[in-house]
Order: structure tokens, then C-alpha cells, then sequence
């Protein structure tokens, strides 16, 4: 400060200003506390509303600072010299307390990362925004920014400061709408919230941070500070490796977990990321599966909501650990050889008072009109994707689990909701585009960047939308006009053919198409085949209670779905419980039902999704082109009335073919013939219908002798016994 920085308002007295910044009214403070220059010498102004006497303590020497009449708490004086103070306060009682004054703290935010942020192109917004443990100017302390434009006044609460208002108000940055303070000695595992008076000096629910890594356990919801620096990442090889696991060439099968109840604890509390770090990347990894797809971990209120509403988008659910525990989850994960994908939720937040909604008391990170800000069917909120700095907020909030996490992948919820502006609303309940149109230009815009910053900014990630409609170009390239997602989830294929196995077998044969039909689009996207939790909630039941029939044929059922989804082109997902064929519905509040685990005919179906995973990631012919028609032929795609399918799955050589055959009637087929593209010897490398699978052990184990005899269009043919209810993959000797 030069010698002709104007005095403080406090200096004279001045009624209007000083009676704001006691009341905690004033939004800029910095104007008015701190250190200042009144002619030559250094004055401090000071402000603690639990103190009747204060000094500024420098050099070894106290400068006791006078009262500003009829303004309690607020103190001021000359600190001579240019060395750092801190102050020394003193109640009525005579207790007395030392502390660093906040506002003598130059800011911290640079000119730089405000104009970025006023761009809306701060991919990096998590390192500005939020709070940081930082050391500031010989100081260690926590440094706090929040986004609120229309605030008439923005503070930052906690014990620390009695969660009163008045006592840290924070520092207008500008045209940005940023407000910041760093307040020393305050460090990890504090808790706080915003404190905000809109435009019109209201005061508003206090707010946890946007942008907190962490925060409290629900049903509480301040904000908490955690440091997120300097954990020791031990996964550069997979890191180094992962881009090419994330190919449309690779082997990628997915075990889909809800942490909350994969496995539950003495007392029934949900496992812990440090317990998961054993118990599930150990179990996954033993199942063969590529990756663990977790579903929202991201901080949220309500556990029936499963983490699909959100509000610490930034924050690892305290449910299960703190963010390190988090990491040491996906480290672990990465050290057994599998990758980590999260869920991640950028279609809609919860209403509840505490987050984004009317965040500084207006419409900022929704939408004004209901009809373009209200979802009706999960009475939830829609981000305005066009206003720059919410589209911002997300895409750096996708690149922020990338990199502070290392995860692997984002799957995209609810993408369908996103596009199209009509989505589950009546004629006359949405707003149009700009053309007339239902598309949703600016979540578009948003998604095509966030894929852009996604797979530009981190190496060797994937990104998956759950996408339900025909829009086209989910997985192609952002430069060809598609969303850039790598891959899309196959909704159609899901419902078609699990319509199919519900049905009663003899009831099949008239819906034969429900099989095939995905075949004349598979290769339009690059499709990953879920069987997720939404399958087996809302009284669908599991998997297993959808098969027709006794337990046995239910099972049968379900082995043979599992092997026909095997051997389809696609990615591969299953939900959690599934793999071994739980019976009862999926209940978030409890654990999958590990007791039934080891049942013979359970245990028999987790042996064969084991085999599955195996034999699909050994054999190329069954993922190398998955996203490729000239990876799959037809044998028979036309037997509805024997309810029989036949495919080849395409190596790189022909020597390296799969031949998929399925029978979905309870009827053993004795002589069923089929085309082969070689004459030759060929061996079953897998039937689920063995009897370590909990089958009648029913098949060709003696080998199958293909001659050039032409049949399907194959010059070779062979003849099989197909067990009923049953899948079998053979390939050529």
C-alpha cells in the first residue's frame, strides 16, 4: 500500500458503512479491516464481536487497537512499521485469545483463473474454486472461493468462527461473481458452509460448498475440509497400459456395484473403501470381469436415491471413507489389472435447501422456468447447460474424478433426458430450441465437451452414455458431428431380449425377432450390453425370478442368457448379485445375498459367468470386433419354431473363429445340424449345460467332426447335440 492509499471508512467514523460491516451487511470488507495506510503510518482496523479490548501484536509488541464508538466489536488503530502482525483479543471476563487477521492476506485467486472462469473455460475450475489447504504468505490455512454473482454478501461459516456471518465475509473478486478469503490455522477435517444474503439482503439456507471435497455424514450436510495432496499413487502401470484396455478392440466385461450394500458389516453398516479394496477388487478380480462400475459415489443426501442425486458433485460419499480411503480403493483396484468406471449424474440435482438450488437466490446453476429446470419424474432440478459457467462447473467436475482419482471412465446417466427438451413432458410443458426443435442444443454442446476435455486432457479414458433412444452418434467423434462418448449402452437389446427369456419357452417361437433384431444395428455404435440394477428393481425382480419355469429350468434359463450375451458383439455389464443368481430383488438397504452364494446351483452359475469372463477375454474372435459387422455371421438366425440360434464370431484369422450356438426350448435336440466355415475337428470350449455349471452334463465332449458337406452357406457342416435350455461355443482344433 502506498503512502496515499485512502484511510479506511473506520478511520472517520463513518455510521453507514461501519454499521454494515458490524452487521455483516457490507461485501467488501477488505475496504474497511485489515491493515491501511493513514498519511504515512500503517493503521489496523479489526473486527471480532466477542471482543472488548484488541491489540495488533508485531515485532514483539502490542498495539492495542481503540473501540470504534457504538460499534461493538470493531476496533482501530496504529500498528507502526511494515512486518507482519496478529491479533490479541480480550472478552469482558479478561479470557484472551491470539489469532492471524484474515484481511491483512493478499487474494489468492489470480488474475489468470478469473478470466477464465468469466470465460467458462477453467477446465481445472476444482483448483481455484472450493477449499484449499495452502500455505499464503508465511501462513498455513485453508483458502475458500465460491461462485455466487447475485450475492449481496457471501461469508464462510463453521466452528471455527461460531457460524457467524458477520465474522469472515469474503472478498468480491471482480466481474466473476467469485467471492474468496483465506483464513489461517484453519486446516483438514473442518467444517463449513456459505452464508449468503441474495441481492436484496436476504438471508438464505446455509450452503454447503459446490466445489467441497468433502463433506459431513448425512443426514448432516456441511461441507468439510480435506486435503487433497500428495497421495502416493502406486498404478503407473496401468496407467501406462489402460488406453489400450479402453480400445473398441479390447475385452471389456463389467461388474456393476452399488458399495452400500455389495457387502454389509457387523451392525449392518456398508463396506468401507479400505475394506473394499480387498474384499471387491479381490472378488471382481477372481470373476474375470475387466473393470467395477460403481455406482454415484459423489455425495448425496438421500440413500434411496442410490447416489442419482447428488449435491457434493467434488466430494467421495463419506459413507464409505474419506477421499484417500477413496483412492485407495481405485489404486488397489488398478493394482489387481482392473479399471474403475463411475457413474456420474450431470442431467439433474436434488432441491434440498443446502445445495445449488437458487444457490446465491436465483436461478444460477438451474433453469428459471420449470420447463426447462424442473425433471417431473424425479421431482429434481436441470443444470442450465447454457450458461457457460455451469457447463464449466461439469465438465471440469468429469476431468476432476479423472485425474485427482484416476478413474478409469464415466458412465453418463439419464443421457436420453439431457438431449431432448420434451423429454417425459406433455405438449405445452417445454420450450422449444431456437429452431423450433426438441433438441437440447446447449446439453449437447455440454456433452460434446466434457468428451472433448474428457479424452484431450487424460490419457486412455473411456466414456459410456446410458442413452435409450435412437439419437445418432452417441459413440462417433465429436469432429464427425457424434457426442464423443466411446461407447453407448444397448437399451434396445436389453429390453428385447430379456422380454424373450421371461417368456414360457413354448411361447417363444412367435418372438424369435426379439433375439435377432439387435443384430441389424449393433455395429451402428460401439455398444456395451447391460444387465444393470435398474433391470432388477421397481418389482422387476432379479434375473433369476424372470426365468420361466422350475428352479432348475430357471437357472438353465439364465446360464443360457448369460452365454448368448457372452457371445453377442458388445461390451459386456452385469449388475451386482447377478452373477451368481440371486433370487430376491436388489434392496439398497441390505447386501446381495451372499448366503445363497454358495448353493450348488448358484454357485454353479458363478463358475460359468467366471468361464464366460475367461474365455471372452482369451479367445479374440469374441471382442476384437465387437464393434465391427464383418465380426459376426449368421449360421441360423431363422429357427423360431425350434427357438435355436447360431452365429460365428470373426478373428483375425479363420482359424481363430468362435461358432455360438443356443437352444432356448426345454427340448434336447439330438442331430441339429449346422454350418461351419472349416471341415475338421471341433471341441466345446464351453456348455452351460455342463454339469459343473449345475447342468445335466449334456453335449459333444467327444468332439465334433465338421465335413465338406455345404450348409447355411458354409462350405462345412457339422452335427451337434444341443442340450435343452443351453448354450455351447466351439472352436476348430
Amino acid at each position: 500500500m502506498g503512502p496515499d492509499t485512502p484511510p479506511p471508512a473506520v478511520a472517520y467514523g463513518d455510521p453507514e458503512k461501519t454499521d454494515r460491516l458490524v452487521r455483516g451487511l457490507f461485501d467488501d470488507p477488505f475496504a474497511l479491516l485489515g491493515p491501511h495506510k493513514h498519511g504515512r503510518v500503517r493503521h489496523v482496523a479489526a473486527f471480532d464481536p466477542g471482543a472488548r479490548r484488541m491489540w495488533a501484536v508485531t515485532g514483539g509488541k502490542r498495539h492495542e487497537l481503540a473501540p470504534v464508538e457504538h460499534r461493538s466489536g470493531l476496533f482501530f488503530g496504529k500498528v507502526p512499521g511494515t512486518k507482519p502482525y496478529h491479533l490479541r483479543g480480550e472478552d469482558a471476563g479478561g479470557g484472551g485469545w491470539e489469532f492471524e487477521d484474515p484481511y491483512r492476506f493478499a487474494p489468492v485467486i489470480t488474475g489468470f483463473d478469473e478470466y477464465l472462469i468469466g470465460e467458462g473455460t477453467h477446465r481445472r475450475l476444482w483448483e481455484v474454486l472450493g477449499a484449499h489447504v495452502i500455505e499464503h504468505e508465511g501462513q498455513t490455512g485453508t483458502h475458500f472461493a465460491v461462485w455466487a454473482p447475485s450475492a449481496l454478501r457471501v461469508s464462510v461459516v463453521g466452528e471455527f468462527n461460531h457460524w457467524d456471518p458477520r465474522r469472515h465475509v469474503m472478498r468480491r473478486r471482480g466481474s466473476t461473481g467469485v467471492w474468496e478469503i483465506f483464513l489461517p490455522g484453519i486446516g483438514e477435517q473442518t467444517r463449513y458452509k456459505y452464508d449468503i444474503l441474495d441481492r436484496d439482503g436476504r438471508p438464505l439456507p446455509q450452503k454447503a460448498d459446490p466445489v467441497g471435497f468433502g463433506s459431513e455424514h448425512p443426514p448432516s450436510t456441511a461441507s468439510v475440509v480435506r486435503d487433497l495432496r500428495g497421495y502416493g499413487w502406486s498404478d503407473g502401470d496401468w496407467m501406462d497400459s489402460r488406453a489400450g484396455r479402453h480400445a473398441r478392440t479390447a475385452p471389456i466385461s463389467i461388474y456393476e456395484v452399488h458399495l452400500g450394500s455389495w457387502r454389509r458389516k457387523p451392525g449392518g453398516r456398508p463396506i468401507s473403501y479400505v475394506e473394499a479394496a480387498e474384499e471387491l477388487v479381490g472378488y471382481a478380480a477372481d470373476m474375470g470381469f475387466t473393470h467395477i462400475e460403481l455406482l454415484p459415489v459423489s455425495e448425496h443426501p438421500f440413500d434411496g436415491s442410490w447416489g442419482y442425486q447428488p449435491i457434493g458433485l467434488f466430494a467421495p460419499t463419506i459413507r464409505h471413507g474419506p477421499p484417500n480411503e477413496f483412492r485407495d480403493l481405485v489404486n488397489a483396484a488398478h493394482r489387481a489389472g482392473l479399471g474403475v468406471i463411475l457413474d456420474w449424474v450431470p442431467g439433474h440435482f436434488p432441491s434440498d435447501i443446502h445445495g445449488l438450488s437458487r444457490f446465491d437466490g436465483t436461478a444460477l446453476y438451474e433453469h428459471a422456468d420449470p420447463r426447462e429446470g424442473f425433471h417431473h419424474d424425479w421431482n429434481t432440478l436441470i443444470y442450465n447447460y447454457g450458461r457457460r459457467e455451469v457447463a464449466n462447473y461439469l465438465i471440469a467436475n468429469a476431468i476432476y474424478w479423472l485425474s485427482e482419482y484416476h478413474a478409469d471412465g464415466l458412465r453418463v446417466d439419464a443421457v436420453a433426458s439431457m438431449l431432448y427438451r420434451d423429454y417425459s413432458r406433455k405438449e405445452g410443458e417445454w420450450v422449444p430450441n431456437k429452431d423450433g426443435g426438441r433438441e437440447n442444443y446447449e446439453a449437447i454442446a455440454m456433452l460434446q465437451g466434457m468428451n472433448t476435455a474428457a479424452y484431450g486432457d487424460v490419457p486412455g479414458v473411456l466414456t459410456a452414455a446410458e442413452e435409450s433412444t435412437s439419437y445418432p452418434g452417441v459413440s462417433q467423434p465429436v469432429h464427425d458431428g457424434g457426442l464423443g462418448f466411446g461407447f453407448k449402452w444397448n437399451m434396445g437389446w436389453m429390453n428385447d431380449t430379456l422380454s424373450y427369456i421371461g417368456r414360457q419357452p413354448v411361447h417363444r417361437r412367435h418372438h424369435h425377432n426379439e433375439m435377432t433384431f439387435g443384430l441389424h444395428y449393433a455395429f451402428s455404435e460401439n455398444f456395451i450390453l447391460p444387465i444393470s440394477h435398474d433391470e432388477v428393481v421397481h418389482g422387476k425382480g432379479s434375473m433369476l425370478a424372470r426365468m420361466p419355469g422350475t428352479e432348475w429350468e430357471k437357472f438353465a434359463n439364465l446360464r443360457a442368457y448369460y452365454g448368448f450375451m457372452w457371445g453377442h458383439p458388445g461390451k459386456k455389464l452385469l449388475f451386482m448379485g447377478q452373477e451368481f443368481g440371486q433370487a430376491q430383488e436388489w434392496n439398497h438397504d441390505g447386501e446381495i445375498d451372499w448366503a445363497a452364494a454358495g448353493a450348488p446351483l448358484n454357485a454353479g452359475l458363478r463358475r460359468l459367468v467366471r468361464d464366460l469372463n475367461t474365455l471372452y477375454r482369451e479367445r479374440p474372435a469374441l471382442h476384437v470386433r465387437d464393434c465391427e459387422a464383418e465380426g459376426f455371421r449368421w449360421i441360423v438366425g431363422d429357427d423360431a419354431d425350434q427357438s435355436v440360434f447360431a452365429w460365428l464370431r470373426h478373428g483375425q484369422t479363420d482359424d481363430a473363429d468362435v461358432a455360438v450356438i443356443c437352444n432356448f426350448t426345454p427340448v434336447e435336440r439330438d442331430a441339429y445340424r449346422i454350418g461351419l466355415p472349416q471341415a475338421g475337428q471341433w471341441r466345446e470350449v464351453l456348455n452351460s449345460d455342463a454339469a459343473l455349471y449345475g447342468g445335466g452334463n449334456r453335449g459333444n465332449l467327444g468332439g465334433i467332426t465338421a465335413r465338406p458337406e455345404p450348409s447355411h452357406g458354409l462350405p462345412a457342416s457339422a452335427t451337434l447335440r444341443l442340450p435343452p435350455l443351453s448354450c455351447l461355443y466351439l472352436v476348430k482344433d
